[in-house]
């Protein structure tokens, strides 16, 4: 399965498949993330600043919820800093006298991070800079998702959570069911059966990541007394391209507790041969560019022809090389 994927931020470049950003679903986002204090970490910098400076009239909605989060983010940030600045001083007074003690200088250590943390973060809301056309979403994150409107049969491009709650789940459920961010092929009929052939869609990416145990890349057995460790993994296509991933979305409705947001998950098959080889036993599926119009258009009646696009990917062959821990950075 695809846990992280280095996905299409900026919107503005979904207009060339034929999609308008929905500017009621980006309102829902920005409440959504703001109740969760997500806004800088899980939104990509493209994304949250897309109507920022905006002057037309009827995107005014949309900017005043980016900027009200930023706001409830930065506050948030600074109260953060102001706690731990706190602990720090206390600390380091324990520290400082003749009975220094062990939770003293954790709580130094602990707080010293959280502050260069925070105001790393508040660094970001302060950024009025443009953000990266392309940027890595974890489950959880937000991402855009091109759609087709069920209702006007237009095409929309809608941020959605990397993380698909099904009816009939709250949000314990939900983290008790951590695996929907993937569908797998073999599921559609039953597990995805009331949005397989109803609510479908694209993920525009570039590169995806898996985990991998270390003895399965290099293909041998586990020695005896051997840990299972894992290293991660960036699969990209060769030729270069961007993908398109099919999804599946569904809009999940406000409550007393949540605003309203959509959430997606990727769809996923057996791998290609070179991806078994590496370690991993899931993958994405980039649909041909030329099915793209049939597979966001799904009948019910026909879930022969999606399933016959779902198992005729582009052809590509996806090399794969060890992750840096600094290279995954937005």
């Amino acid at each position: 399965m695809c846990y992280s994927a280095q996905i299409l931020a900026d919107f503005s470049k979904y207009r060339r498949l034929g999609g308008d950003l929905d500017l009621k679903a980006y309102v829902e986002m920005a409440g959504w993330t703001r109740q969760k204090g997500n806004w800088v970490k899980g939104v990509p910098k493209a994304m949250r600043d897309v109507f920022l400076h905006s002057t037309v009239p009827d995107e005014q909605e949309a900017r005043e919820a980016a900027m009200a989060a930023y706001r409830d983010a930065a506050a948030a940030l600074e109260q953060e800093i102001a706690e731990q600045s706190d602990r720090l001083a206390r600390a380091e007074v324990v520290l400082a006298g003749p009975k220094p003690t062990k939770k003293a200088a954790n709580d130094q250590r602990v707080a010293t991070n959280k502050i260069a943390a925070a105001r790393a973060a508040l660094a970001q809301v302060t950024d009025r800079r443009t953000g990266q056309e392309y940027a890595r979403v974890w489950p959880g994150g937000l991402m855009p998702v091109l759609m087709r409107d069920p209702e006007t049969g237009q095409r929309r491009v809608v941020p959605m959570r990397f993380r698909c709650r099904l009816r009939g789940w709250d949000e314990a459920k939900e983290r008790a069911m951590q695996g929907t961010y993937c569908a797998r092929k073999d599921s559609l009929p039953t597990v995805w059966r009331e949005l397989w052939g109803f609510n479908h869609g694209v993920i525009v990416a570039r590169r995806c990541y898996e985990a991998v145990s270390i003895h399965r890349l290099q293909q041998r057995e586990l020695a005896p007394g051997e840990r299972d460790l894992s290293v991660e993994l960036e699969f990209r296509p060769e030729p270069e391209q961007d993908m398109l991933l099919a999804c599946l979305w569904r809009h999940v409705e406000a409550t007393d507790n949540e605003p309203a947001f959509y959430s997606v998950a990727a769809i996923t098959r057996d791998p290609p041969s070179e991806v078994a080889a590496a370690g991993h036993d899931r993958f994405v599926i980039a649909i041909k560019p030329e099915n793209l119009d049939a597979w966001l258009d799904p009948q019910p009646g026909r879930l022969a022809d999606m399933l016959a696009i779902l198992e005729d990917p582009i052809d590509a062959y996806y090399e794969h090389e060890v992750v840096e821990k600094e290279k995954d950075a937005e």
